[in-house]
């Protein structure tokens, strides 16, 4: 970065501030070598100390250079086309022969908790990268400071000025991690790609800011891992954009970052609770709902096909109209969503205690393809019971289509909100409202749609709910159709219990802030 003075003793001077490796290949190197030698050997101390460092340079121009240079930026600065070219090629003609003043040195001090956050987030298995402008001293010394790096870990440090002697370090290192083949590919992406992912933390100093984006692009395109980018200054909104999930942290240095983020946050450490707590919240309330609303429309889905086997596949139905779209919109509809917004699996104390139970949604635990193929044979299980026990016990009755199709319509409603009620983590007033309360209104519903003359089925209910077989019916088809998910779902939890089922014992026997972390014990989690 330069600006311009114009002095009160009419001198005009150019003052340049930069990264050593900018300004010092910027300087009259004939005349300044002792100075750029004393300037690097500060530099390195201050790096080592964590210190954010920059050079000073200036250059005095005289009034033909000025005027020039002023005219040539006015062209550039107007120009329609190639603009940006235009304006850098005018500060390089510009920004040459600078004379060091010195170099500073500034504390960019951590914010409270980072160092706890971090070392939550890779107990997590959250790998953590670092991409920073600074020098690779300083990007070391704020590494161990926030406890990205440790004393146990080896470094690997790839340092080199041409792409031959980079790509001979990066195969070298690759050879150290005993993990990798040889690698045959001149691309230097590859090479980074599986240098990178075999090393537990990374660090990247030096980085511009396309280049950061670019590191971000480089894992997001080769894996199908989500990636996160968190930063706080205008440097850092290319990286923010590039990630799945980009976050601003609102500061000192402006607010560009948080404009261009999906998440804005004050500190960083408020990304713990933000992964950690709602992250795991929200993947276990999405993957349940999701799996859940498949079940149930599936189940209700059924119970439509089985009856159509008996009339010939035609278009004619017991159950009305009115009451097969209900089903979705009113009957089954706001326990789901009451449910998806309020039900968690462990508290905010527990979570943060343990990160590693955010494994839980790394490994794809509450949402994957054994679990579909569970809840899509649960619906065939339950539509069975649903059509066929009401079938066989009325099929030699008087009892018309109309009432029977009213049961139809009524016990898939039970049976899936008992389903729901079953797998319910935390129950609280609203989800007993809504839970209990959609069953009754799907009964008065029934009702108001068999009082209305003019529908098909016109009185059918009171026909049926007269008889206590209709009572005695729907209690067994209850009882038969969750007699499978209620084996599993105990055979699971007291045999073959997950960490979070561990977790929400030790919550409900135990205080979380009185045990050991140590004694917590996890399954698969190494």
């Amino acid at each position: 970065m330069s600006v311009i003075v114009g002095c009160p003793d009419k001198t005009v001077k150019l003052y340049v501030k930069g990264a050593d490796s900018s300004v010092f290949g910027i300087t009259n190197n004939s005349s300044e070598l002792d100075i750029v030698r004393a300037t690097e050997a500060h530099l390195h101390k201050y790096s080592s100390l964590g210190l954010r460092t920059l050079v000073v340079g200036m250059r005095k121009l005289s009034q033909s250079e000025f005027e020039e240079w002023q005219l040539a930026y006015e062209n550039a600065s107007t120009a329609v086309l190639g603009r940006g070219n235009l304006l850098r090629s005018v500060a390089a003609n510009i920004e040459i022969n600078v004379n060091i003043l010195g170099a500073t040195g500034i504390e960019d001090k951590l914010q409270d908790g980072v160092p706890e956050a971090i070392e939550s987030i890779r107990q997590a298995d959250i790998k953590v990268w670092i991409l920073t402008g600074d020098k690779q001293e300083t990007a070391i010394s704020i590494g161990y400071s926030c406890k990205l790096l440790t004393n146990d870990m080896t470094q690997i440090v790839i340092n080199n000025n041409s792409k031959e002697s980079c790509q001979r370090s990066l195969v070298e290192a690759l050879a150290t991690t005993k993990k990798l083949r040889a690698a045959s590919s001149i691309d230097l992406q590859d090479e980074l790609f599986k240098l990178a992912t075999e090393c537990s933390v990374v660090l990247c100093c030096r980085v511009a800011p396309l280049q950061k984006a670019g590191i971000v692009a480089l894992i997001k395109n080769r894996t199908n891992d989500m990636t996160l980018a968190i930063g706080d200054g205008a440097n850092d909104v290319s990286m923010i954009q590039m990630a799945d999930v980009g976050i601003g942290i609102s500061g000192q240095e402006g607010r560009q970052a948080v404009m261009a983020s999906d998440f804005s946050m004050g500190q960083f450490r408020f990304l713990v609770p933000l992964l950690l707590v709602h992250g795991h919240w929200n993947y276990q309330r999405m993957a349940y709902m999701i799996l859940y609303n498949f079940y149930k429309n599936a189940m209700f889905v059924l119970v439509l096909f089985w009856y159509v086997l008996y009339t010939a596949f035609t278009l004619t139905t017991a159950i009305t109209e009115w009451s097969s779209l209900l089903y979705t919109v009113l009957y089954t509809s706001l326990p789901t969503i009451v449910v998806g917004i309020l039900d968690k699996d462990l508290n905010k104390a527990t979570l943060i205690a343990y990160p590693k139970l955010y494994g839980s949604g790394q490994r794809d635990d509450k949402y994957n393809v054994n679990l579909f193929v569970l809840n899509m044979l649960e619906a065939l299980w339950q539509s069975l019971v649903v059509f066929y026990l009401p079938y066989f016990a009325y099929r030699r009755s008087t009892i018309d289509m109309s009432s029977l199709g009213d049961l139809w319509a009524l016990a898939p409603v039970i049976v899936v909100n008992m389903q729901l009620a079953m797998d319910i983590i935390r129950w609280n007033w609203i989800i007993h409202a809504f839970v209990w309360g959609t069953i009754a209104a799907t009964t008065v519903c029934l009702f108001v749609i068999d009082s209305i003359w003019v529908l098909p089925g016109y009185g059918a209910i009171f026909h049926i709910m007269g008889t206590g077989l209709f009572w005695f019916l729907l209690l067994i088809i209850v009882v038969t159709a969750m007699v499978p998910h209620f084996v599993f779902k105990a055979f699971t939890e007291h045999f073959r219990p997950s960490d979070i089922q561990i977790a929400r014992e030790m919550e409900k026997f135990a205080n979380v802030n009185q045990v050991n972390r140590l004694e917590f014990p996890t399954r698969g989690l190494s």
